[in-house]
């Protein structure tokens, strides 16, 4: 039972610590591998919390969109075994890789059969999934994250798309060398165009960390109580996003915060306490390992302040 209970509070704490971390010295640097990333004024800075009653909280720019990048991995994920189920493990593997999010060491020696589905290798083995199952899987993948949202002011940034198609090399890499282990199914080109789109996907601070509501509520939505994944489909997940979610970093997120969560090289980090709430924060500038430096200080901070660790 976190030590602050009434969810008053929530604004008070969370106010606190933004002017804490606005005042520390912020030594990261903005991503530049995607060109469209750079354009991003470095010190936006946003807090968003939501409860699964349905409160939110927010401070500074938690209201502006920004590109959530790789956070988007959790929504492919959510939606493929809402489709397949566990048959998706056949496909890709659950264990933390140890290395950076866009290794092609594993992937050669393992056969092609990505580490987990939060590394690039293992998201475009899901979006593969997602060509196969849906109609329309831009479309359909679109209007999932809008209803977990429950906001369909939700869309791609197109711009970010062809930056990312322009420069994804390494991208192209994987999803060839699976192809050649016969561990994806559909066009190469095809699987890269929705890989891109799902990684150009624009939110707020508020939108994600209602979106991620569903996995501190059992797989249901906190404002209608449907169930859109099992318990058990949202238990795997948040285990996944603690053990992968920061790829190299994923031990020393679970250490400083302890709670599952996943960032995104676009500044955000979303992070979930079950049965209570989802917390996101977005701060552009990064670490060595692509993760926010102010966004792993304030969720520390946070955790620390209202005694939220799951451990």
């Amino acid at each position: 039972m976190p030590l602050y209970f009434w969810p008053m509070n929530y604004q008070k704490i969370i106010n606190g610590i933004f002017k804490e971390v606005s005042e520390c010295k912020d030594n990261g640097i903005v991503a530049s591998y995607i060109p469209a990333l750079k354009k991003v004024n470095p010190n936006k800075f946003g807090v968003s919390l939501c409860t699964i009653k349905n409160d939110c909280f927010g401070v500074g720019d938690f209201e502006e969109k920004f590109s959530i990048q790789s956070i988007s991995k959790v929504f492919t994920l959510t939606l493929a075994l809402k489709l397949i189920g566990v048959k998706l493990w056949k496909r890709v593997d659950v264990e933390p890789s140890g290395d950076p999010f866009n290794s092609l060491v594993q992937l050669e020696f393992e056969k092609g059969i990505p580490r987990n589905p939060l590394i690039n290798s293992g998201a475009l083995v899901v979006c593969d999934v997602l060509i196969s199952e849906l109609k329309n899987p831009k479309k359909e993948l679109l209007q999932f994250v809008q209803k977990l949202a429950n906001n369909k002011n939700i869309n791609y940034n197109l711009e970010v798309m062809q930056s990312e198609t322009e420069h994804g090399f390494k991208n192209a890499a994987h999803v060839n060398l699976m192809k050649s282990f016969n561990n994806i199914e559909n066009d190469v080109d095809e699987v890269l165009d929705l890989y891109y789109h799902m990684c150009s996907l624009e939110m707020t601070c508020s939108e994600l960390a209602t979106s991620f509501l569903i996995f501190s509520n059992g797989g249901k939505l906190s404002y209608t109580n449907e169930q859109i994944i099992t318990r058990s489909a949202s238990k795997r997940i948040n285990a996944t996003i603690l053990t992968c979610g920061f790829y190299d970093e994923s031990g020393e997120f679970a250490f400083r915060v302890g709670l599952p969560g996943k960032s995104g090289v676009g500044g955000g980090i979303v992070a979930i306490y079950p049965n209570e709430y989802a917390i996101t924060v977005w701060s552009p500038k990064l670490n060595k390992n692509g993760n926010s430096l102010k966004g792993m200080t304030v969720l520390e901070k946070f955790t620390t302040k209202t005694a939220s660790s799951i451990f």
